[in-house]
């Protein structure tokens, strides 16, 4: 992933889109099924900061300088302060070429559900994904889910296994 790292205007912003998201959920009756959209966003987005370049890797440091920008707006606008103070910023790995396909896979089931849902369902699709970047640029949720970038390469390496064992490549 190319671009800014996370200030704590940004994070501030990111929490309330997070807040918005699963409050909704939270009060209602904690239906895994109603996360679904946002989940798909949110892998999605988890899986762009993998990205070292490509279109995935450049809008996640897009999403970034945005969020940055208007936490910031949000912050001075509503307090006055200034909270453009960077975070620590964390990574959650590199992928694999086994392992990028599986993110292509994964973000196209994600594009064809976009392109399917509806207005809210949509706008919970992007709040996840933004959520998703955002997040786990920060070393502290980059550090609970080291766990999926071995995730994605490792299914990755099975994919290409069974394809090469079937004797299709």
């Amino acid at each position: 992933m190319t671009g800014p790292g996370l200030t704590l205007a940004g994070i501030a912003l990111v929490l309330v889109i997070l807040w918005a998201n699963l409050r909704p959920w939270w009060k209602g009756d904690r239906n895994p099924a109603k996360l679904k959209s946002f989940g798909s966003g949110a892998l999605l987005g988890a899986l762009s900061t993998m990205c070292g370049g490509g279109l995935l890797g450049y809008l996640a440091g897009c999403t970034a300088g945005a969020v940055n920008a208007g936490g910031g707006k949000v912050v001075t606008g509503t307090t006055g302060q200034q909270a453009g103070a960077p975070v620590t910023t964390g990574s959650l790995g590199d992928l694999t070429p086994a392992g990028a396909v599986i993110v292509v896979l994964i973000a196209s089931g994600v594009i064809f559900a976009f392109r399917a849902a509806g207005k809210d369902e949509r706008k919970r699709m992007v709040g996840g994904v933004v959520c998703g970047v955002c997040l786990c640029l920060t070393a502290g949720v980059a550090s609970a889910l080291n766990w999926l970038p071995g995730l994605i390469n490792g299914a990755g390496q099975q994919l290409q296994a069974a394809v090469q064992g079937a004797g299709i490549l």
